[in-house]
C-alpha cells in the first residue's frame, strides 16, 4: 500500500513532468520583448602563477545586504568596472591557469545589467534572527527510480567533488557555484582534482544477483579538464559578493546525457506559474538527488530571491524555469539562474532572511556562452 507521503510525492512529479505538455498549448500572456545580447571579445590570456589551492570549501555559503546593495544595479554601471568583473581566470588540470581580459561590444543599451524590473522588498518585522534555509514545512522530494533519475529534467543535475552540485550545459560544460572551487582568494583544495559525478541508478550498479536493489544510487566520476570563474568573485573575501557567484567547468570527453539550455532570466511574471525548481543533492540527505520548486519573492538585478527549501550541497544547482521561446512557440525548461545560498536583506533596520540565486544577466549569458562555444557569434542569437 502507498503511504500518503509517498503518493504525495508522486503526485507532484507526475505534475512536473506533465505540466509541459499542458503548458505547450497555453499561449503567455504577453510576448516578452527580445533581449539584447552584448558580444565579449577577449584578449589573449596572460599567464599567471599557479594556484596553492589553500583554501577550504565554505558549502554554508552566507552573505548580508542592505538597501544600497539591493539597489546597486539600478544606478548605471561604468563600462569600465562591468569589463573588468567579466574578465575571468582558467584553471587548468595540470594546476596552471590564465586570465583573460574583454571587452563588451554592443553594450549601448545596457544599464546596470539587466532591464528585469526591480520591486521594492516587502520586509516583514522579525524580534529574532534566525538563519533558515528550511522555511516551514520542509517542501523537498527524493527523487528515487531509475526512472526519474535518468529522466529530464533531473538528468542534468550532476554532484562537484567539493560537495556541490552542478547542472549539464552543454556536451561537456557543466555550470556550478563559483564559491564551490574558489573563496574569492584562492581556489580551494578539492579544485586540484576536480571531478564531476554522474549518478547511476541502482539497477545498472551491478551485474551482481542481489545487488541491484541497493537504496542508492552509485556515482561514475569524471575529470576536470578546465574551469573558468569570473574575475567579478577573485576579489578577495572583503569584497565577496553573491553576484558573480558562479563558474563553469569543462568535462575531459563528452557526456551523453541530455542538457538544459540556458537562457538570460525574465522577470518572474513571464516565468509559467511564476515558479522556480532545481534539483540538488542536499548534505543532510546524503547520496540522494533531491528535488524543489517555489515562487520568485523578489528580485534584483543580479539576484533572485527566494524560499525554496535547501541545504549546504544544494549550491550550484541549475536554477530553472519555463521560458516562453518565441521560435518554438512552447515554454521551454531553461536554465535561469545559479543557486548560491542564503542572505540576509536589511531594509530600513528590518531584517529578512532569503533563499538566493545569481540570475543570469544579458552579460553573464554572453560570458557563459563563449566559455561554452569558443566563438561569440554563436552567442548573439543563441
Amino acid at each position: 500500500m502507498m503511504m500518503p507521503r509517498e503518493s504525495s510525492v508522486l503526485t507532484h512529479l507526475l505534475l512536473h513532468l506533465l505540466l509541459p505538455h499542458t503548458l505547450s498549448f497555453l499561449q503567455p500572456p504577453h510576448h516578452p520583448p527580445p533581449v539584447h545580447i552584448p558580444a565579449l571579445v577577449p584578449h589573449a590570456p596572460t599567464p599567471l602563477i599557479r594556484s596553492r589551492f589553500s583554501s577550504h570549501t565554505q558549502l554554508d555559503f552566507t552573505t548580508h545586504c542592505n538597501s544600497s546593495c539591493f539597489h546597486r544595479g539600478e544606478q548605471e554601471a561604468q563600462k569600465e568596472e562591468v569589463t573588468e568583473k567579466l574578465a575571468f581566470e582558467t584553471l587548468y588540470a595540470d594546476g596552471s591557469r590564465t586570465l583573460t581580459t574583454v571587452d563588451v561590444q554592443g553594450d549601448e543599451e545596457f544599464e546596470g545589467e539587466t532591464g528585469a524590473p526591480r520591486r521594492a522588498p516587502r520586509v516583514k518585522s522579525r524580534h529574532k534572527r534566525v538563519r533558515r534555509q528550511i522555511y516551514g514545512a520542509d517542501g523537498r522530494f527524493n527523487i528515487q527510480g531509475d526512472n526519474f533519475l535518468l529522466d529530464y529534467p533531473f538528468s542534468t543535475a550532476v554532484r562537484i567533488s567539493t560537495g556541490c552540485t552542478g547542472v549539464l550545459v552543454s556536451q561537456q560544460h557543466v555550470l556550478t557555484a563559483a564559491h564551490c572551487v574558489h573563496d574569492g582568494k584562492d581556489y580551494v583544495k578539492g579544485a586540484r582534482r576536480l571531478r564531476v559525478g554522474f549518478l547511476i541508478p541502482p539497477s545498472f550498479n551491478s551485474t551482481k544477483a542481489g545487488l541491484s536493489s541497493a537504496k542508492k544510487p552509485l556515482v561514475r566520476w569524471v575529470r576536470v579538464k578546465r574551469t573558468r570563474v569570473p574575475k567579478g568573485w577573485i576579489q578577495g573575501p572583503q569584497d565577496i559578493s553573491m553576484d558573480f557567484d558562479y563558474a563553469l567547468l569543462e568535462l575531459r570527453w563528452p557526456h551523453r546525457r541530455p542538457f538544459m539550455r540556458l537562457s538570460v532570466a525574465p522577470s518572474s511574471d513571464d516565468l509559467a506559474g511564476k515558479r522556480i525548481h532545481f534539483s540538488g543533492f542536499d548534505s543532510d540527505r546524503s547520496g540522494e538527488l533531491v528535488y524543489r520548486f517555489c515562487p520568485v519573492e523578489e528580485e534584483s538585478s543580479d539576484l533572485i530571491y527566494q524560499h525554496c527549501d535547501a541545504r549546504p550541497g544544494a549550491s550550484g544547482s541549475g536554477v530553472y524555469g519555463r521560458v516562453w521561446d518565441n521560435s518554438l512557440e512552447r515554454w521551454e525548461r531553461k536554465v535561469i539562474g545559479i543557486f548560491s545560498g542564503h542572505q540576509w536583506l536589511e531594509i530600513d533596520g528590518e531584517n529578512r532572511d532569503y533563499n538566493v540565486a545569481v540570475r543570469i544577466t544579458p552579460l553573464k549569458f554572453a560570458q557563459i556562452c563563449y566559455w561554452v562555444h569558443g566563438n561569440r557569434l554563436d552567442c548573439v542569437q543563441d
